[in-house]
């Protein structure tokens, strides 16, 4: 099956549980159980699937760079049978302390940087893929790229959603509880 649509995925909140805030250890990391199997779904749909995650604790110095790739490692070894094309991370932000993390970089969602690393390495369709996340800054990116944005309700979808969303520029295409109900919403799109 040719592959010619992606699914934009933010970690924390959307494939993972993030109570524990930044997550700085291995342990800390833990999928969703749905989250394999709903990933495997986009797979079999012939979804490119990427991760799109901010870091922010690199440039706080919470973790280091290192941190970040074994949570990673771990993730793809924590799915059974999902595969994940790509995962784009960025360690950025203006208020950092650690150099040279601590600047305002498009690679940091709403910016552009980590769409645009896909876009140039993969071949897929803007506007038959999406974007799935829990916060404002999913949508954003989801927005400003030209996909069809999904925010999940988990993570800090439902507080972010019920308690901000007044402020934000740009409202999502459709509001879910979580990644599960999202793949229904993808299926019933494409049998349309």
């Amino acid at each position: 099956m040719k592959r010619n649509r992606a699914i934009f995925l933010d970690r924390d909140g959307t494939i993972n549980s993030d109570k524990y805030g930044y997550i700085k250890k291995n342990e800390d990391f833990i999928l969703y159980p749905f989250a394999d199997e709903v990933i495997k779904k986009f797979n079999e749909m012939g979804f490119y699937v990427f991760i799109v995650t901010n870091q922010a604790g690199v440039a706080y110095g919470y973790f280091q760079i290192e941190d970040v790739e074994k949570i990673h490692q771990k993730m793809i070894s924590d799915f059974k049978t999902a595969k994940i094309d790509e995962i784009f991370y960025s360690p950025y932000h203006k208020k950092g302390k650690i150099k040279p993390y601590n600047i305002h970089h498009e690679e940091r969602k709403p910016g552009l940087g980590m769409f645009k690393k896909a876009k140039k390495n993969f071949d897929f369709d803007t506007k038959k893929s999406f974007m799935i996340g829990d916060r404002n800054s999913d949508i954003e990116f989801g927005k400003n790229a030209g996909l069809t944005t999904i925010l999940v309700l988990s993570g800090d979808g439902e507080n972010d959603f019920l308690q901000k969303r007044n402020e934000w520029e740009q409202k999502p295409d459709f509001v879910v509880k979580d990644l599960t109900v999202a793949l229904k919403l993808i299926e019933k799109l494409e049998n349309k």
